[in-house]
């Protein structure tokens, strides 16, 4: 139900934002919402975007916060909830990525979805991934970029599934710092809450130190792949 409504204790729990500071959120008109009396309520598919947006320009503390509450609700194991080995596979994986342009960017990195077998439709997956960008740039600091589509749709595949692409060429992607970008993932959730957590996931792994200069200088795919699933152990130790 795309258009389903929540309340603010609904929304709250699902964005995993206090009431009150949600309530504030909505009467300084810094998230979508709508009021039914004195009570605002949100619509779902608004609320998950927003929610996205929030993910990506968390501060370091805040994000590790959410992330470890995250996992917490999860797993009753930290060490079980590993997304990277459940997600992305090393043939998913392009080290040498030939675009030059955002728009042949995106293109390419819907061609690499299809190449997992999971995607239905490249053509809506690939609109639904320039929505994402023309609303705001999924490009962060350090030259990374966390390609996803603006709206869940859970009917644009079958399965979960993550991709990563490095370009030959970085690009200008639209970072707020003006640097380029040419660590591309492009994430897909077949549920938005797993969509909203592996998106926190993937944010917390581009902090490691070390770990974006590593995946550039990384050989090959597979190379590339050990040291994502290697970071991600070793953060989930940490939790």
């Amino acid at each position: 139900m795309p258009h389903r409504i929540l309340s603010l204790s609904q929304a709250a729990k699902r964005i995993r934002v206090p009431e009150r500071e949600l309530a504030h959120l909505a009467q300084r008109h810094e998230i979508p919402h709508q009021r039914r009396g004195d009570e605002p309520v949100f619509e779902k598919r608004l609320l998950d975007e927003w929610a996205q947006r929030r993910i990506l320009n968390l501060a370091a503390g805040p994000l590790a916060d959410h992330h470890r509450v995250a996992v917490a609700e999860r797993q009753a194991r930290p060490s079980d909830d590993t997304l990277i080995e459940s997600l992305l596979r090393p043939d998913w994986i392009r080290p040498a990525l030939s675009a030059k342009t955002k728009p042949s960017l995106l293109r390419e990195m819907a061609a690499l979805a299809v190449s997992t077998g999971l995607l239905f439709d490249e053509a809506s997956f690939l609109e639904a991934l320039e929505e994402r960008e023309r609303a705001s740039s999924t490009a962060l600091g350090g030259g990374v970029a966390l390609l996803h589509a603006r709206f869940h749709d859970p009917y644009h595949a079958e399965a979960s599934f993550l991709v990563l692409g490095r370009s030959r060429t970085p690009l200008f992607f639209g970072a707020e710092d003006g640097a380029t970008t040419d660590l591309f993932f492009l994430l897909y959730c077949t549920d938005d809450a797993g969509h909203l957590h592996a998106l926190a996931r993937l944010c917390i792994l581009a902090q490691r130190p070390g770990l974006l200069d590593s995946l550039r200088a990384a050989e090959d795919a597979a190379s590339m792949y050990r040291l994502l699933a290697d970071a991600e152990v070793a953060l989930l130790r940490q939790l």
